[in-house]
């Protein structure tokens, strides 16, 4: 079994696009010579260094025309350290043919390897990959969007729990599962999985929890199918626990909005009528003491955001309050302010300027308001579309063996040459300049690199607190 945190995300990023999509373009006239097709490409990169790595990101096609090619064998090893998902090769103007050297090494290296003939410019390649990327991401966020609305309607239904697991089941093509506090079974829908996927399944439900500080979420694999295991916020320890065959960039989307729907549905209270826990909400923002609203509310935790901005329509607040997944909103003036299940990840809206608390239980949201209202004014004053209440974190980590959990759920979205420029650069307090002596690459590549750090971990690292964090964590890894 593999476990790891399960990365959140709101509306799903740019899918890959697979090297088949761009092999069957018939007006690019490209053909494979090596290597399997299968390769997801997230991006494209074209470059004549001798030494491709140092401008590598990992995951895209690497194009060349064989300009400084003079060990191929040494050549396809670094591009493959790098992480390039595929090779594209042009034949002219340097070569004729692709050179057998290269051919043999991608193919010992298992590099797909591409020949793009003379009639077919880079760019061709470049502009058709974006636009297969484009038209994945459209046909992705329709799916996200019919089964928002699919999760929606079964929660409207006489018996809302199981209609909402049937939906999730049914659009992720899977099994979803309502574990107990005690880790039973307590609902399921979708068709049955091995056992030892299903015990995995169970171990990473009794991993995750819904307290301040504890992980929200877990995943893993087992026996060729992806598993995950998410928090409900209800208060009541349930756990909602997900298999399927594969995983598609909206799947954690998907996924999201079933947590919300599913922790509304469980939580203690939920008998009551929505209107006493929307009031409950008005009056805690009117400034009712909190213990006073808590028991409407349910005891938590809770995320409070506050948001500016949208697009003046008249349905926008309703619009950001269904892509949080919460029906608990209020906008006073210019603000809107919402408040979450702590199990629900906070993520940046188009339009929008957010910030978030830290999760907090009930009788804490009058703090947990003060912390949103904090963070919504500095996501404005430095042009950020989300900003975060950052508590102690990981300095606040004394175990080693928790810390090092830590450091690995943080760091987990990045590669290898990602952290390791992140720990030099850290290391060399954010000197462009030194950090590239020091690992022998350009000064560009340094900041490029830097970006995508800080893009992977949603973390702003001009924030010094995020800095140590990052670094007491790059430390325990």
């Amino acid at each position: 079994m593999t476990t790891r945190s399960a990365h959140p995300a709101s509306t799903p990023p740019a899918p890959p696009v697979p090297l088949t999509a761009l092999l069957a373009r018939r007006d690019l006239g490209l053909r494979l010579l090596a290597g399997p097709e299968d390769v997801p490409l997230h991006w494209v990169h074209t470059s004549e260094m001798a030494d491709p790595y140092p401008y590598l990101l990992g995951g895209e096609l690497l194009m060349t025309a064989g300009v400084q090619l003079t060990d191929p064998a040494r050549y396809v090893e670094r591009v493959v350290e790098a992480g390039a998902a595929a090779l594209a090769f042009g034949v002219t103007p340097v070569y004729d043919t692709v050179p057998a050297e290269l051919v043999e090494a991608c193919a010992g290296q298992g590099l797909p390897l591409v020949e793009v003939p003379p009639r077919t410019p880079f760019t061709a390649v470049a502009r058709a990959l974006w636009q297969l990327m484009a038209e994945a991401r459209l046909r992705e966020l329709r799916r996200v969007t019919e089964a928002q609305q699919s999760l929606a309607t079964a929660a409207a239904r006489p018996a809302p729990v199981p209609a909402v697991l049937g939906a999730l089941a049914s659009r992720l093509a899977g099994r979803a599962v309502l574990f107990g506090p005690d880790g039973t079974e307590s609902a399921v829908a979708g068709p049955a999985i091995p056992a030892e996927a299903a015990a995995t399944l169970a171990e990473l439900a009794g991993l995750v929890s819904g307290g301040p500080g504890g992980p929200a979420s877990a995943s893993g694999e087992e026996d060729g199918l992806r598993l995950a295991a998410y928090a409900l916020g209800g208060g009541d320890g349930l756990t909602l626990g997900i298999a399927t065959e594969r995983r598609d960039p909206g799947d954690h989307t998907i996924a999201g909005v079933a947590v919300v729907l599913l922790s509304l549905l469980t939580a203690p209270h939920r008998g009551a009528d929505v209107t006493v826990r929307d009031g409950a909400l008005v009056r805690l923002l009117l400034g009712t003491p909190p213990a006073e609203v808590a028991g409407a509310l349910g005891p938590g935790p809770w995320t409070v955001v506050h948001a500016s901005g949208g697009d003046g329509t008249p349905f926008a607040t309703a619009s950001l309050a269904a892509a949080l997944g919460t029906p608990l909103v209020d906008r006073a003036g210019g603000t809107v302010r919402l408040l979450l299940p702590a199990s629900t990840d906070v993520t940046a809206q188009e339009g929008w300027t957010l910030g978030a608390s830290a999760p907090v239980p009930a009788a804490e949201l009058t703090a947990a308001d003060a912390q949103a209202a904090r963070a919504l004014r500095r996501a404005e004053a430095s042009r950020t579309s989300l900003v975060r209440h950052r508590a102690g974190g990981f300095a606040g980590l004394v175990d080693p063996g928790e810390a090092a959990a830590y450091a690995r759920t943080l760091l987990a979205p990045l590669t290898e040459p990602l952290a390791e420029t992140l720990r030099v650069w850290l290391s060399l307090h954010g000197s462009w300049d030194r950090t590239a002596v020091a690992m022998a690459i350009h000064r560009n590549t340094v900041r490029q690199r830097i970006a995508r750090c800080a893009a992977l971990l949603d973390r702003d690292l001009d924030d010094p607190d995020v800095r140590m964090e990052l670094w007491f964590a790059l430390r325990a890894s």
